[in-house]
């Protein structure tokens, strides 16, 4: 086999750093795609404890056919979160960066990768089309979000999900409304619905109405409309907001669990659930906003928090794939390596081809060098 190359001429290698974000236990590659990338002849190099969080040991990777080093010195490497600008600071020249990078958010971090002279690729800039679906880590880790939010939801309801007909009498089954179906929403929906719970969802889409009665749960009509570009709402003018708020706001008393899912990329997440609206849910009511990142979907909403407020529970997670590891990890290791496998030739070379629109659209920093 050929001899791979890095850009200094040597074996290329991937590494595969620790995260050490607080709460986060993904990691960005898992033993069994190991095999995929060293029979292209590339080396895998995976920092100490790296999967940990995610219940794999060092000798599992090892025994896969990596080898434990430093992680933050190879040729291609591969994180879950944004790296700190000290960690940039670690990486040489040359280097190819892949992971959630927060292009719109994190200014001086981007910033930084294009002064220490990497190439670096967002994922979650990757185009949305059909081509590009088995590298949508943002749809692959939304999955996992969704499924965790009406678990979450679940354990912090003092009531069945289910209908239950018992000797003693029939329990109702919950009423659950999701706010917000893009892939989360939609996993929340089936989840629910798997549960038990009379599942109902909303989004500003009307486009979006027959994929909710497809998983079986119910469609809340309230007349607003807005669809955006790239699958993604746009954002509500004043007034619309206003009617929306509303109507939502009469609408959301009837139900017992409400999951929000709402997010504008690049702006603080819309307010969808008023404190009106809370103020009229039942008491041992439950929201899990899972837009707290950016804001919250909801107005009482603490990011980060579970508080309650007017006898109703607000959860409001800010990491939930972190919360499944195990699965979360695995998704996006194959998330990564199918974009890896389009950047790295089959003879193990590194080959950034930018009139590809899903290398180009992903790309952050180090474009305009390989350009020019």
């Amino acid at each position: 086999m050929t001899e791979t190359e890095s850009p200094t001429g040597s074996t290329l290698t991937i590494g595969v750093v620790k995260e050490t974000k607080p709460g986060e236990r993904r990691v960005a590659l898992v033993p069994k795609l190991i095999e995929r990338l060293t029979k292209r002849g590339l080396r895998v190099v995976v920092e100490q404890g790296a999967g940990a969080g995610a219940q794999l040991a060092d000798e599992v990777f090892t025994e896969a056919g990596a080898t434990m080093g430093d992680a933050w010195s190879a040729d291609i490497v591969l994180t879950v979160v944004p790296p700190s600008v000290a960690d940039i600071e670690r990486l040489k020249p040359g280097t190819v960066l892949i992971g959630f990078l927060a292009p719109l958010t994190n200014t001086d971090e981007v910033a930084a990768m294009k002064k220490a002279g990497i190439t670096a690729f967002a994922v979650e800039s990757i185009p949305r089309i059909s081509r590009a679906q088995a590298m949508d880590a943002l749809s692959s880790q939304a999955n996992v979000a969704g499924y965790r939010a009406v678990l979450l939801a679940a354990q912090r309801l003092p009531k069945f999900f289910p209908m239950l007909t018992t000797a003693a009498g029939t329990v109702p089954p919950t009423k659950a409304l999701v706010l917000g179906v893009g892939v989360a929403g939609l996993q929340a929906l089936a989840t629910a619905k798997r549960l038990g719970a009379q599942a109902t969802g909303y989004d500003v889409r009307p486009e979006v109405a027959e994929q909710v009665r497809s998983v079986g749960a119910q469609w809340l009509d309230l007349g607003i409309e807005a669809a955006g570009e790239g699958g993604y709402a746009r954002e509500l003018t004043e007034e619309e907001r206003a009617e929306q708020q509303r109507r939502l706001t009469e609408a959301i008393g009837g139900f017992d669990v409400v999951i929000t899912t709402a997010l504008v990329p690049g702006r603080k997440a819309p307010t969808l659930v008023t404190a009106e609206a809370v103020r009229g849910m039942k008491a041992g009511s439950v929201i899990v906003d899972m837009a707290g990142e950016t804001g919250g979907n909801c107005e009482l909403t603490e990011p980060g928090k579970d508080i309650v407020a007017h006898d109703v529970t607000i959860c409001s997670p800010l990491n939930l794939p972190a919360e499944m590891p195990v699965h979360a990890s695995e998704l996006y290791a194959r998330n990564l390596t199918e974009l890896l496998e389009l950047i790295v030739d089959t003879d193990g070379k590194l080959a950034i081809d930018f009139s590809d629109e899903v290398v180009a659209g992903a790309c952050v920093a180090g474009r305009d060098e390989e350009v020019n």
